[in-house]
């Protein structure tokens, strides 16, 4: 089975089917309240891995949100560690209720990803970008351009999963991994693309228009 079309991320199973078993066990065993407390926790763990469809917007050169969240900065700033050139950084934050299946921004070529140890501050902190774990996946579009787009752990998000590989190409809204329990993913586009959103406005993965490439 394709794992794209489970109801739940593949990653979440394990964690379903552990708070499930323990709830069966001491449901079995007549302890009705713990058993009340692990199923409520199986469900949120259900609810928390869910995997919906999107419906993926199609046109030319459209950038998609590659997250569920909140847009918490638009900024004109070097890219300094990549590509080393001023880029326009999007941020969205995912909090511990959005969806946590990441999606690929753009149609286009792997060309890196880099992986990068660090700490877990909040992820709606601006140094998070700068200090926390994060995998960093460079991606070159059919005309040329160059984006990056960023996953980074946050305060109890400990776990980025990427399924991308360097070479491959890659369709605009495809689903490649997941950060667990609450995190922030930054896009750095080129800086001639027309902004879609502002501050504070929710986006969904795949779905939310982030920008146009000029």
């Amino acid at each position: 089975m394709d794992r794209n079309r489970l109801p739940i991320a593949a990653e979440g199973i394990p964690f379903v089917a552990g708070a499930g078993a323990v709830f069966l066990f001491v449901y079995l065993a007549g302890w009705m309240m713990p058993a009340l407390f692990f199923m409520a926790l199986t469900l949120f763990i259900v609810w928390f891995f869910r995997n919906p469809e999107r419906n993926i917007p199609s046109g030319k050169d459209l950038v998609v949100s590659p997250a569920d969240g909140r847009i918490i900065a638009v900024s004109h700033e070097m890219e300094n560690r990549i590509l080393r050139k001023k880029r326009i950084k999007i941020s969205i934050f995912m909090n511990l209720f959005n969806v946590h299946v990441n999606r690929v921004p753009c149609a286009g070529r792997v060309l890196e990803i880099l992986y990068n140890p660090g700490r877990f501050l909040s992820a709606n902190k601006d140094k998070a970008s700068l200090e926390n774990e994060q995998n960093a996946v460079v991606l070159e579009t059919p005309s040329g351009e160059k984006i990056i787009f960023i996953q980074i752990a946050g305060l109890i998000a400990r776990r980025i999963v990427c399924r991308l590989r360097e070479g491959e190409f890659v369709r605009r809204g495809q689903r490649f991994g997941l950060i667990r329990f609450g995190s922030r993913v930054d896009v750095y586009l080129p800086t001639g693309v027309e902004v879609k959103i502002s501050i504070g406005q929710k986006v969904k993965g795949g779905e939310s228009i982030l920008a146009i490439l000029k």
